[in-house]
């Protein structure tokens, strides 16, 4: 590899560790209706009491950097810059958490950000599970319509968490072509977004599309599993 060669790579390499937008957290809050009056007199109505919802199923949420192993990403990210990760900033690592992976092997570009979200029960916002319900959908919507993303397909694969749904798309970054894969799924009141993308540079074949999204939906498995085990 020439040095000019080195320099493009490392500098497109910088670059391509931004293509995929981070995705955060809508609130969402309801209205009650009140009750008309009876033309009768009646006496002062009783103060209802406070609605109440289902408890969240986990408590607890693994860090985002250790819930993939050290095996996978050896595999999805090889010559990865931190094996470790790069972990997101989060004011609250129990109720959100991220990170991600890139490296370059050769010619050969792979990027993995993964990202895990907790929902606790609120009275005026509904149950943790419903809360997470409504992120899975917004997460999955976001990423359909990925800016610059073309050919989108998705589909809902059975076997990830208890609800799961893939988006595949191609987006073109400083000239370069790359192959993203997003799962989102979601386990109990936990939703899981991972991203998973990759380019050949020069002139290197890129990577197949059916080959990262296997790959994708294998972290994505991985990554449930850290939540139940978390929370054991």
């Amino acid at each position: 590899m020439s040095e000019g060669t080195m320099h493009r790579s490392a500098t497109r390499l910088l670059a391509a560790a931004a293509v995929i937008p981070m995705m955060f957290v809508a609130g969402c809050s309801s209205d009650s209706g009140g009750q008309a009056d009876d033309k009768t007199s009646a006496p002062p109505a009783e103060t209802s009491a406070s609605p109440t919802t289902a408890p969240a199923r986990y408590a607890e949420l693994p860090k985002a950097c250790a819930a993939l192993g050290k095996d996978t990403i050896e595999d999805l990210v090889p010559e990865a810059d931190s094996k470790s990760g790069t972990a997101g900033k989060s004011s609250d690592v129990n109720a959100r958490s991220t990170c991600s992976w890139y490296g370059l092997d050769g010619f050969q570009y792979r990027w993995l950000d993964v990202s895990l979200q907790r929902f606790e029960s609120d009275p005026t916002l509904g149950s943790a599970e419903s809360r997470a319900r409504e992120y899975f959908t917004k997460q999955v919507d976001e990423a359909k319509s990925v800016k610059g993303g073309k050919d989108v397909k998705n589909a809902t694969p059975a076997g990830i968490g208890d609800q799961a749904a893939t988006v595949r798309y191609d987006i073109t970054k400083d000239g370069d072509g790359f192959k993203n894969q997003t799962v989102v799924t979601r386990a109990e009141n936990v939703v899981i977004t991972l991203n998973y993308n990759g380019a050949g540079y020069e002139d290197a074949k890129p990577p197949k599309a059916d080959e990262l999204l296997k790959d994708a939906e294998k972290a994505a498995k991985e990554a449930v599993k850290a939540v139940t085990d978390a929370n054991k």
